[in-house]
Parts: C-alpha cells; sequence; structure tokens
C-alpha cells in the first residue's frame, strides 16, 4: 500500500507539474465606482504584472497555481490589495479592485504592502481575515467560527460547539452580516436565543475576506454588544462554469458558479453530512444530520448600478440513537437528557447599490424565519406523556438604507432601518417548581415593529497622522415604552488613532451600544397567557472603553496590546433562578425563555496582545488574552459568568512548502470555565427528574466551582494538485494530536435494580443517584477531499 501510495502521488506531482493559470478583474474608484484606466498591476513577489485598459478591465496570464494577491498603484490613488485569490489550470478567477483617491501626490512611486491597513470606520480592535487563513486554519475544518478563535479576545469550549464568546460576552452578543444582509442564524441546530450551535451554516467555498470586530463597530451595524462578523462574497466567475465537489470530515458538498449573461454571475452551493451514519457506527447516543443550501446572484446593470441577490438556509433533524444495545452511563446520561430536535431556516436578501459623483446608495430588503421544534418523552419511552414539547418561528422582514460620500475629506455616512418581527411560541413543558411538579403550557403570537438610524463621520487630520471617526446611533421598538423612544437607546461612538512614528501607532475607543433583549424573552408567558416581561423589558446596554499600541517591526510582522473595560447595564435576571441571562447560551435547548427583570449589570475586563506575521511562505498568529466576566445575580452581587476564562492562548502557525504542500499548527490554552454544582437533593426527586430528565444546578452556589484548564493541539497538512481540466486538494487535519483528556462536570445518574428498573428510597420518591466521571477527548484525524473542474 505504501508504494502504491507513493506511484500515486508521483503521478499526480508529475502531471500537474509547470502548468500555469490566469485571472481577469477590474480597477474601479471605491466612492464612485468608476473604472480607473491604466493602473498598474503586480502580482505580489513576482515581477509579473500588467496595466488596466479604458474601462478598468485587466488580464494576467503565466500564473503559477496557488494562492496570490494583487497589489495596485496609480497616481492620485492609495495603493490597494487585493484578498487571497485562488490561481488554477481550470479556472479563470474575477477580482474587483476598489481603490480610494488620496489629496497626496506621489513623486515616486514605491510599491509597499501593509496588510494592517485600517478601515477609516473601523480603527480599533477590526481583524481583517482571508480565505487563505480560513481553508488552512488547522482544527477548524473550514468553520470561520472555529477560526476566529485564534485571535485575541476570542474564547471557546472543549464542547464541540461554534459558540463566539468575544471578551467575555455571551453568545447571544454578537451579529453576522452576509455581503450587506443581516443573518441571524449562523450554526446548525442553532441555540435559540443566542447563536451557538456545532457546525457552521456558511460554506468556505462562498468566503472572500471575514472583517471581525470585537468592538468599536461602525454605527450601521447594530443590535450587537460584543462582536460583529462581516462576510464578504466572492462573485461567480464571467468566464465559464466551474463546478467543485467536496468531501469534508463531517459532510459532502457540490458548488457551481458561472456566467449568466455578459452582465451575470452566480455561486450555488448545497451541502449534506453523514454524521448520522458515523455517529450511529460507533454508537454514539444522537444522531444529527444537516442539509444547507446557499447562493449569490450579482448583476452589474452598469458603472452606477447594481444588484446582489442572497440566500442561505439550513435543514437540521437531531434523532436519539435509542437502539443502542446495553448503554453505558454516559451513554444513559445523554439519552436521558437530550431531546429531539427540528429546526430549518433561511434567509434571502437583496442589495440594490447605486454610486453617485462623490459616494454611493444602498438599499437593502431581506427576510429571515427560523422554526425550531423540540420534544421530549420521560426515559424515551413514547408511551408516556412528552415532558417537553415545544414549537417556535422568529420571522423578520427588514429595510435598511445606507448613504456614504465624501466632502471636504470628511467620509460621511448615514443609515435607516425598519423591522417587522413575528415570533411564535407554542410551549408544554412539565417544571419542577417550588417543589411541586407543575404542567407549564403557553401559546404567544408576538408582532414586534423595530427602527434605527445612524450617522458617521470620519477624517484624517495633522498631516493624516490622526484618524478620528465619529458616530451615533438611535434604536428603538413599538413593544413597550421603555423601548419605544429612540432617545432612550441613543448610542455615541468615538475612536482615533494616532501615528506616533511610521511603525507606531495608539490607537483608542469609547461607546455605547445597545441590544434588544432575545424574542424568547419578550414572547414568554405564564400559564395565565400574560406576558409576563411586557412591562419591564428594556434594551441591554453596554459601555465600552478601548486603549491600544500596535508597532510594525516591518510591513508584515505586527505587535499590538490593546486593553479593555466592558460595563453591562440593564442586563434581564432570571427570576426563578436569580441568575444573569448572560450565563445562558452554550446550551443546545433555547436561552433567555423566563421571567426576568431588567436590572442586571455585569462587567468585562483585560487586556489582548497580538503578534501576526504575514510573509511570504510563512504566517503565524500568536495572540494571549487576560479577561474577568462579572454578572450580578439577583441580589446585585458580581459573581463569574460562565465566560470567565481568565486566560486564553492561541499559537497559529502555517508554511508553505515547495510543490503546493502547506503545513500547519494551532495550540491552544483555556483558562479553566467556571460551573455550577448540582443539587443533589432536588435532582434526587422522581418527578423533579421525571421532567427534567437530569439533574438540577444549585444556584445559590451559581458557577462557584471552576474546571481545570484545557488545552489542544491540531495539525493541518494540505497538498493542491493542478492539471489542465480540473484541480484535486487535499488535506489531512489531526484535532488534539497529543490526546489531551478533559475533565468536565460528572454525570449523574440513576442506579439501576438487577432487573433494570431504577433504585428508589422514601417510599418511591426519590431516586438513588450516581456520580460518573466525565472525561472528554480523544485523537481525531479527518482527510478532507475537494475536486474542481
Amino acid at each position: 500500500m505504501k508504494y502504491i501510495l507513493s506511484i500515486i502521488l508521483n503521478v499526480f506531482v508529475l502531471f500537474s507539474f509547470a502548468q500555469s493559470g490566469s485571472l481577469k478583474g477590474k480597477i474601479t474608484d471605491k466612492l464612485t465606482n468608476e473604472p480607473v484606466p491604466f493602473a498598474n498591476i503586480v502580482v505580489l513577489g513576482t515581477k509579473i504584472g500588467t496595466t488596466s485598459d479604458l474601462d478598468g478591465n485587466f488580464k494576467i496570464t503565466g500564473l503559477k497555481p496557488g494562492y496570490i494577491k494583487l497589489k495596485v498603484y496609480f497616481i492620485g490613488y492609495k495603493p490597494a490589495t487585493s484578498e487571497d485569490v485562488l490561481i488554477s489550470n481550470n479556472n479563470v478567477p474575477y477580482v474587483e479592485i476598489k481603490m480610494e483617491q488620496t489629496a497626496q501626490q506621489l513623486d515616486e512611486v514605491v510599491i509597499t504592502v501593509d496588510p494592517f491597513e485600517k478601515n477609516e470606520e473601523s480603527i480599533v480592535s477590526m481583524q481583517s481575515i482571508g480565505i487563505k487563513e480560513i481553508e488552512s486554519n488547522p482544527g477548524s475544518n473550514r468553520d470561520i467560527s472555529r477560526v476566529i478563535q485564534s485571535f485575541p479576545g476570542v474564547g471557546s469550549t472543549p464542547a464541540f460547539r461554534n459558540d463566539v464568546i468575544i471578551r467575555g460576552g455571551g453568545p447571544s452578543e454578537n451579529r453576522f452580516f452576509l455581503d450587506g444582509v443581516e443573518i441571524p442564524v449562523l450554526n446548525h441546530f442553532s441555540t435559540q436565543g443566542a447563536s451557538g450551535g456545532p457546525v457552521g451554516i456558511i460554506n468556505a467555498d462562498f468566503i472572500r475576506n471575514v472583517d471581525f470586530y470585537s468592538s468599536a463597530f461602525p454605527a450601521n451595524k447594530y443590535n450587537a454588544l460584543s462582536g460583529m462578523l462581516d462576510f464578504k462574497l466572492k462573485d461567480g466567475s464571467k468566464d465559464k462554469t466551474n463546478l467543485q465537489f467536496t468531501l469534508g470530515a463531517s459532510e459532502t458538498a457540490l458548488t457551481l458558479d458561472g456566467p449568466i449573461g455578459e452582465k451575470t454571475s452566480y455561486i450555488f452551493s448545497v451541502r449534506r453530512s453523514y454524521l448520522q451514519f458515523l455517529f450511529s457506527a460507533i454508537g454514539l447516543p444522537f444522531l444529527p444530520t444537516y442539509n444547507d443550501y446557499q447562493f449569490k446572484v450579482k448583476t452589474n446593470i452598469d458603472n452606477k448600478n447594481t444588484f446582489t441577490l442572497i440566500s442561505l438556509g439550513s435543514l437540521d433533524q437531531n434523532r436519539l440513537n435509542t437502539g443502542i444495545e446495553n448503554p453505558d452511563e454516559s451513554q444513559e446520561y445523554i439519552l436521558s437528557q437530550i431531546p429531539v430536535n427540528d429546526q430549518w431556516s433561511y434567509t434571502i436578501g437583496g442589495v440594490y447599490k447605486h454610486f453617485m459623483i462623490n459616494g454611493s446608495q444602498s438599499f437593502v430588503l431581506s427576510r429571515n424565519m427560523l422554526n425550531n421544534q423540540l420534544y421530549k418523552y420521560p426515559d424515551n419511552d413514547e408511551t408516556q406523556a412528552k415532558s417537553l414539547d415545544y414549537r417556535s418561528t422568529e420571522a423578520e422582514n427588514k429595510f435598511r438604507y445606507e448613504l456614504s460620500f465624501k466632502k471636504f475629506d470628511i467620509k460621511y455616512s448615514f443609515s435607516g432601518n425598519l423591522e417587522y418581527a413575528d415570533y411564535t411560541n407554542q410551549t408544554s413543558q412539565q417544571v419542577f417548581l417550588n417543589d411541586s411538579l407543575i404542567n407549564f403550557k403557553y401559546n404567544t403570537d408576538l408582532n414586534v415593529f423595530k427602527y434605527g438610524l445612524s450617522g458617521q463621520a470620519s477624517k484624517r487630520f495633522l498631516s493624516s497622522r490622526l484618524l478620528v471617526s465619529l458616530g451615533i446611533r438611535f434604536d428603538g421598538n413599538d413593544y413597550n415604552s421603555n423601548t419605544s423612544n429612540p432617545l432612550s437607546q441613543s448610542s455615541p461612538r468615538l475612536s482615533a488613532s494616532y501615528t506616533l512614528t511610521e511603525k507606531t501607532a495608539i490607537n483608542a475607543g469609547v461607546g455605547r451600544y445597545f441590544q434588544q433583549a432575545a424574542y424568547t424573552t419578550l414572547g414568554f408567558r405564564n400559564n395565565m397567557g400574560e406576558l409576563v416581561n411586557s412591562s419591564s423589558a428594556k434594551y441591554i446596554g453596554l459601555n465600552q472603553y478601548n486603549l491600544g499600541v500596535e508597532h510594525k517591526f516591518t510591513r508584515k510582522i505586527l505587535l499590538s496590546v490593546e486593553g479593555f473595560y466592558k460595563d453591562y447595564f440593564q442586563y434581564p435576571i432570571d427570576l426563578i433562578t436569580g441568575a444573569s441571562l448572560a450565563n445562558q447560551g452554550a446550551g443546545y435547548s433555547v436561552a433567555g425563555a423566563s421571567s426576568v427583570e431588567f436590572t442586571g449589570h455585569g462587567k468585562a475586563y483585560g487586556f489582548e496582545i497580538l503578534n501576526r506575521w504575514n510573509l511570504k511562505t510563512f504566517k503565524l498568529l500568536a495572540s494571549y488574552t487576560f479577561v474577568r466576566s462579572l454578572f450580578t445575580d439577583i441580589n446585585g452581587d458580581y459573581l463569574p459568568s460562565s465566560w470567565d476564562s481568565r486566560h486564553l492562548l492561541t499559537i497559529t502557525g502555517t508554511k508553505e512548502l515547495p510543490e503546493n504542500w502547506r503545513v500547519g499548527f494551532k495550540w491552544r490554552f483555556v483558562g479553566g470555565l467556571p460551573y455550577t454544582p448540582y443539587n443533589l437533593e432536588k435532582s434526587a426527586n422522581v418527578s423533579a427528574w421525571n421532567a427534567a430528565g437530569k439533574p438540577y444546578e444549585d444556584y445559590s452556589q451559581l458557577n462557584s466551582l471552576r474546571f481545570e484548564p484545557f488545552h489542544q493541539l491540531d495539525l493541518r497538512i494540505d497538498k493542491n494538485f493542478f492539471f489542465d481540466k480540473w484541480a484535486l486538494m487535499l488535506y489531512l487535519d489531526i484535532q488534539n494530536a497529543y490526546n489531551f483528556k478533559n475533565t468536565g462536570q460528572d454525570f449523574i445518574v440513576r442506579e439501576k435494580n438487577p432487573d433494570g428498573s431504577y433504585k428508589t428510597v422514601n417510599n418511591g420518591t426519590e431516586y438513588v443517584l450516581k456520580a460518573v466521571p466525565n472525561q472528554s477527548g480523544t485523537v481525531l484525524p479527518t482527510i478532507g477531499v475537494m475536486i474542481k473542474f
């Protein structure tokens, strides 16, 4: 077998050697979309280049297959750099590069590259992530939610989930945009009321680059407290139809892209998982199946008008593997508590953009919907009444207008948005409360009308050494009198960057941000059908402060240090448990569905250190974050939140080798997270256990215990083959390479009698419970195959 594989590999190398590729593109003015003729375009690291024609178009041939970047320069414009572009022999990618005018005239043109250049509206706490980083990030399986765990301030957990935890904030505090269209659901099997889940929905084949904000969001981005991911998508090929087949770690995917006439291009994909077969074969107690689709159609009507249509959706099913013979105690624990879950979602949106003499206007119309169903039978016995029957939908119809222009060297941005939301919920659940079993049942049909306005201005001073951006937002909705006045949710923000020397800069930012409470909270009713939070609900608020310094040793090596302080107010506190809802969002059920009061406070503070190398054949991203995250309970006492990891350290490196080989590693260390011990007395009650199928936490000791730290090494090897008519891309990804064993909270299970029935005491009113050690972690190798025609 070793010799056969060696022969096959050598044949691939022989036939893929010394091929060449090409690309096409267009250079345009960033503000007006007018073509920039006679611009000079160079492939970085080579002497290959060309010049744009009168219409701004260009073509470069004779390129070696692999990832490249283009550098563009022209008198009167700032030098511009493209994102990573994959060159192959069978495809001609199309690249649009925007150039920004400058008042400075160049006496001598010098080609330089600054991969860490700032966006005028996002001066601090923003990182740009290219597709090459996403594709090659070890342990991430091309999933952006896992890729950003390499960046400072981003926490993670040992669990197999994609919760986005930024600077001590919970996974419900983030928002996501796809070419200007908001996508509320980022993951399969999404936690309703938050954003997490085990697998991302977005197909990496679509991504051009991602802007990741950990604070200081532009004013036109809204309804977020901790983080923002702004995805920029590829356009389909304008040359010919291309096909790509991918066999990944958990799914298969098919992607098509190509032209539709002279002015329109498309890209479309479908994916389906095969996890249910693998999980069944190895005896896991749950069997997930997920499917998704995604497409983008873009039409360049003319130089002044474009229209883009975007959509993505998912269909997820999670079944229980009740056919396991003689399940062990850990399998029994999982089977007893996980519900059956059916979930689907979609987002569809159109973006019309009109360019003017000195700016542009955008009109965004979109709709998104989530349908979530959960049910559970006690002990999975379908002859009994359901202990949980949950059916809910969230639908939003959105319109947003944006205007941006430049006047007197000041860049202005204004936006307005209107939204109409419909939330429904039919819940029937057995709840053990105040030492009695309650059949909790309610129906909700809630409509909410939302509105917002924003403005932002950015300008450079002191010979462009000082960059200042000032913005403000106003948001409101018609839920109640607390939320209806936009002035009550006014959110000013100010950020600045001052260049001390050519290599060193100081960055600072201060801002206030607001986020609407989850629909699961706003629509929660009691057994009498009353909206119990209707009078007390408010927007959740945050004041955030940032101060940092960055130094560029060279234009490709950056070191930065940034401190932050987050001051939360009006955070909802669960009136039953007494805990802040900030601790929720990492489970597989629903977050925020409870009676609350909006009196909670929180604080998250710390500092981040980032060292980033973007060399020609070597990339390194090393980040360390110290963070504390504390929120008040119902008594007003500050307690560690579920995200209070304290220490986060991640080191990620990739090395390009000859013949299109690439190797990489990622090592991450996460400080031990707090957790709440179980209330074993309550859990042993037969009625209480049967209602929940799991032990109850003792909220009088909220997050009083702490896990041991978690650390893991992931490795990855990539090899690409480029042929005349097709390309083959292979990778081997090894997660947890040194087999670290993570210790979690003990499984609590019921002891059994010899006949298989559960042991009870006190006249059959209490189960006999037993603690089972909970260790997880194994070496997980996966092989990925991508074939492009």
